[in-house]
């Protein structure tokens, strides 16, 4: 599944294309992805100016002149295409602007979603209102986490794929994240000292900022707007590298964890 920094890549390449463009045809090709579309979204986002675009967790929100603010999810397989070369049975939404740029969305298994709020209310959109703190942004600290985990018994790795806790979070940077600050991901959620919490968050906050500034992860059907697949996947510690050298020397083991694999190295995580 498309991560925080695949999506933030996303939206960065459909800035470049939308913003400040008028949205000329907007013309959902079937009536739902894994939720139905809403019927007036044609209607509503036809003939509108887009006046930003930005993400919130896994979400991508694009803002017309309207008030209106359509908010998507890539789900396991979604990408926007710029510019396709053809339209094609899994391009399930079509946008065309006054500058004549196309945009498709692609989505072979439909597990993603298109939604329709209005702007100035989009913080009350469901999944919203159960989300935590952005992990790149200022709420997101040692001592917030700190009072996140209090008295969980969960594993780290279950806690910090918890929306409630951390919003965006996804099992690959997870798994990369507890191996840069030498947690166990199997380690107790609350049994974790505040030194440790400080070098996790500096570590999520590494991780993400180097996937994104790398154009996100490949993984499989993923690709940026512009067609060029991420490349951050060559620069992975441990993710989908069993049996492969960890950085300080030991050995990369997986383990499945809720039908999720962890990878992990027991040498240096504790």
């Amino acid at each position: 599944m498309p991560e925080l920094p695949e999506v933030e890549t996303t939206v960065a390449g459909l800035r470049s294309v939308l913003l400040g463009s008028r949205l000329m045809r907007v013309e959902p090709r079937r009536a739902d992805l894994r939720f139905p579309i809403p019927p007036d979204l044609r209607q509503r986002m036809t003939g509108a100016t887009v006046t930003g675009l930005s993400r919130r967790a896994k979400y991508g929100l694009i803002e017309t002149d309207r008030g209106d603010m359509m908010i998507f999810h890539l789900g396991m397989s979604g990408r926007w295409r710029i510019d396709p070369a053809e339209i094609g049975a899994h391009d399930h939404l079509l946008v065309e602007t006054d500058q004549g740029r196309l945009l498709s969305l692609n989505d072979p298994r439909r597990f993603g979603s298109l939604n329709l709020v209005r702007a100035d209310a989009w913080s009350g959109y469901a999944p919203f209102t159960r989300m935590g703190p952005e992990p790149l942004g200022h709420e997101f600290s040692p001592a917030m986490l700190a009072t996140a985990l209090k008295g969980k018994a969960t594993s780290i790795k279950a806690a910090l794929l918890d929306q409630r806790i951390v919003a965006g979070l996804g099992n690959i940077y997870v798994c990369e994240a507890l191996n840069m600050s030498g947690i166990a991901p199997t380690r107790p959620a609350g049994r974790i000292s505040g030194a440790r919490l400080a070098l996790l968050v500096d570590a999520i906050r590494t991780v993400l900022t180097a996937a994104i500034t790398a154009g996100g992860s490949t993984l499989r059907d993923y690709a940026r707007p512009d067609g060029e697949l991420g490349y951050f996947s060559k620069q992975w510690r441990v993710y989908g590298r069993e049996g492969q050298p960890c950085p300080c020397g030991g050995t990369v083991r997986r383990r499945v964890d809720g039908g999720r694999s962890t990878f992990y190295c027991p040498t240096c995580q504790k």
